[in-house]
């Protein structure tokens, strides 16, 4: 298969980006207003970080998190259960040619997030980065 000249890497191409982006937007909408009458599902505030598309935009996976990070198991399994509801919504707000199908995970970003601060606030790697900015320093005046 031939390779698209316009591609930089192995990253999502411009494409997946642009979709990914506005379905995290009509979704975020869809949810936030309440469109999907299940009554375990309007009882989240629900945050979606970010939507990933597969290559051919037929695959959508949305990482969501609950507001207050509780119930994250129980969120996910009401959004499965009324996928097939809202990818028809999403095809009725969304200007594209089909609708992808949606799959859910938990947004673990902010974990991550509070682990490497956690990190950083470690005495040890505090006085690696000290002697670090030490040693720029001298360098900075021996020129």
């Amino acid at each position: 298969m031939a390779k698209n000249r316009f591609s930089s890497g192995d990253g999502p191409s411009q494409r997946q980006l642009r979709m990914g982006e506005l379905i995290r937007r009509t979704l975020s909408d869809l949810l936030m207003r309440g469109d999907v009458h299940d009554p375990d599902l309007s009882r989240f505030s629900v945050t979606v970080g970010e939507v990933r598309c597969s290559p051919d935009l037929k695959v959508a996976t949305a990482y969501v998190t609950p507001l207050g990070g509780e119930g994250g198991k129980e969120l996910i399994a009401a959004l499965a259960r009324n996928k097939g509801e809202l990818r028809r919504l999403l095809g009725k707000e969304m200007t594209a040619k089909y609708s992808p199908d949606l799959r859910f995970r938990l947004d673990e970003t902010y974990d991550r997030l509070d682990e490497t601060r956690r990190m950083f606030s470690d005495e040890t790697v505090q006085r690696d980065i000290a002697a670090r900015d030490d040693d720029e320093d001298d360098e900075d005046d021996r020129n």
